[in-house]
């Protein structure tokens, strides 16, 4: 044993790791982008939420873009999940898996998002909304959403 060793104090335990699964989705409407703003409108992002027992990550996309939006969709494609970690308030640690999906836009209205959830919803042009987008990840799940959208726009077979 080191001298440095035998000296340290001893690290303070750290709380275990409790996972968490949500699923959300990107919705597109006539080349335009629904995103959410949060923290008072501070920052925006994609629409997700936990994934509830019984409940396939499709399912829980479409029923969380809904309920924070007012807007209804349809999964056409699966798009890259992300991971992160964070605490909670309480110190809790937290490592969160999210699976997106791309939706197409099928009824709703943005001004019936819900308020207790989120700040505001809005859409916006795909390069507005790439460089709105807070998060990183979430920026790389919009790009590879945008692709798709193109493709099947175009016509192509791209995936």
């Amino acid at each position: 044993m080191s001298e440095h060793e035998a000296s340290a104090p001893p690290r303070p335990r750290r709380s275990p790791v409790e996972r968490q699964h949500s699923a959300g989705g990107l919705v597109v409407r006539d080349g335009h982008v629904l995103l959410i703003a949060t923290a008072g409108g501070r920052r925006w992002q994609l629409p997700k939420g936990h994934v509830e027992r019984g409940e396939s990550t499709r399912q829980a996309a479409v029923r969380e873009v809904r309920e924070e939006t007012g807007i209804s969709g349809r999964v056409v494609a699966e798009l890259p999940g992300i991971d992160y970690f964070f605490v909670e308030k309480d110190g809790r640690r937290v490592r969160k898996h999210v699976d997106y999906f791309l939706l197409d836009y099928t009824g709703g209205d943005e001004a019936d998002y819900d308020p207790g959830e989120v700040d505001g919803a809005r859409w916006f042009p795909w390069e507005e909304a790439l460089s709105r987008l807070s998060h990183a990840n979430e920026r790389r799940v919009a790009e590879r959403a945008r692709e798709l959208a193109t493709a099947a726009q175009s016509g192509g077979d791209e995936q």
